[in-house]
């Protein structure tokens, strides 16, 4: 490639002679990603695409910037550049070396590869680099497994993932200049907040859409770029009607059971591809799935699989009609949130519970113990509902010995005692703050 085409590209993405827009920070996942940079190992940042992974490489270089560290020692190639036309076994080698030429780094450089999984070996070159400590190393990519399983492979135990989602309903309300520290904070805000939950849910977390006009245009072509660049161009993907048909069954079927062989009938198509279809759309980060609790591997196997979007959003722009939906829709923002948990704690773990007929939407299990409880419900004053709702809650507090079920709200709150357990009815706004 080029010499004077590199140094463009490079120049354009870095801080050597200008200011580059970091958006609004992200502050957990920035104080995260500074503390492990301070461990030997390469940082793999991994999410679904628009969701802010380029943002916070350079929030992590321009926090370096402001503690000293000069801009030359600090190398960003964004190889979703279009001037990059032919990505090559080869190519990383070739931009590193311009950069030592003309840049003379002191020291240990900080290289960011933001989507580098275009590039064809990126994962031997990654680790030539880390292991000869000529680098420290912290690559991005919209997909969890090329980078999780590849990086495994040629990186055990050298390498630490960041999993970055949409924004939570708190660094919502901070883009939205809402700032919540304390308790006090969301009783003094109580009528902002409640006025925004409404928002969020029906336009989600993506940091673009929640700061601009034009959502639902942003997020129809975020679904399509998702598909074709993330998938389709990947995976060399011939059915690409099939694959669009099931993205928009799923994210249109939100929060519902499923099995790939009943899809399979009502699209049409095989088994097989409607199983291999959906693992991309979940290693994309489009969709993913809970399975029902069981302490027998086969039966969760065999059980149906309960589907959420990644952005609440985007499953509203795809076909969801929003206001007949809410109490589908309470449930995936309840899941997105249960999901971030999870990226934070390797030990808990999220399953519906099934059991004659009744159902509990989320059962939390930490170790070898079942914790929590969840149940989601709109309107629980509606005539019917709560009694509907309270029958599998305490069927499933009395089978695993909780003194304590949640009950997920619109707005309704209260502490109820029935037979001697505790029922904490939360509104959806307050119980994503806490």
């Amino acid at each position: 490639m080029d010499k004077n085409l590199i140094l463009e590209i490079l120049n354009d993405w870095n801080f050597w002679n200008k200011d580059q827009e970091t958006g609004k920070e992200r502050k957990g996942y920035l104080k995260r990603c500074l503390s492990l940079l301070k461990s030997n190992v390469v940082i793999a940042i991994i999410g679904i695409r628009r969701a802010g992974k380029s943002y916070l490489m350079r929030q992590i270089a321009k926090h370096l910037i402001s503690t000293g560290v000069e801009p030359r020692n600090i190398l960003i190639i964004n190889f979703e550049d279009q001037r990059f036309t032919e990505l090559y076994p080869g190519i990383l080698q070739e931009i590193y070396e311009r950069y030592l030429e003309f840049l003379y780094p002191t020291g240990k450089p900080f290289i960011f590869l933001d989507e580098v999984y275009n590039v064809p070996g990126w994962e031997r070159w990654v680790r030539t680099v880390h292991e000869l400590g000529k680098a420290k190393i912290i690559i991005s990519g919209s997909s969890s497994k090329l980078l999780g399983s590849e990086l495994s492979t040629v990186l055990t135990g050298r390498h630490l993932d960041v999993y970055i989602y949409p924004l939570d309903f708190n660094e919502f309300l901070s883009f939205r200049d809402i700032t919540i520290d304390d308790r006090m904070d969301i009783i003094s805000k109580k009528i902002e907040i409640k006025a925004l939950i409404r928002e969020y849910i029906e336009w989600g977390g993506f940091p673009e859409v929640v700061l601009g006009a034009n959502k639902r245009i942003l997020l129809l072509t975020y679904f399509d770029d998702i598909l074709t660049k993330d998938i389709e161009r990947r995976y060399k993907i011939r059915k690409g009607e099939l694959l669009r048909m099931l993205g928009k069954f799923y994210l249109t079927n939100i929060a519902t059971h499923m099995t790939f062989n009943s899809i399979g009938k009502f699209l049409n198509a095989s088994t097989l591809t409607v199983e291999k279809f959906s693992s991309y759309l979940e290693e994309a980060n489009l969709v993913f799935f809970i399975r029902k609790f069981s302490y027998s591997v086969k039966e969760q196997e065999k059980s149906p699989r309960k589907l959420y979007a990644m952005d609440i959003g985007m499953a509203n722009s795809i076909g969801f009609k929003f206001s007949e939906n809410l109490g589908r829709l309470i449930e995936n923002v309840v899941s997105l949130k249960l999901k971030k948990e999870q990226s934070f704690n390797p030990d808990l773990e999220v399953y519906y519970w099934q059991h004659n007929n009744k159902e509990v939407d989320f059962i939390i299990k930490e170790g070898l113990k079942v914790t929590k409880l969840i149940q989601c419900c709109w309107n629980i004053d509606e005539f019917g509902i709560r009694k509907r709702e309270l029958k599998p809650l305490m069927a499933a507090m009395e089978k695993f010995k909780l003194n304590e079920g949640i009950v997920i709200t619109g707005d309704y709150e209260k502490d109820e005692e029935v037979n001697s357990k505790v029922i904490r009815y939360t509104p959806l706004w307050k119980w994503l703050l806490m």
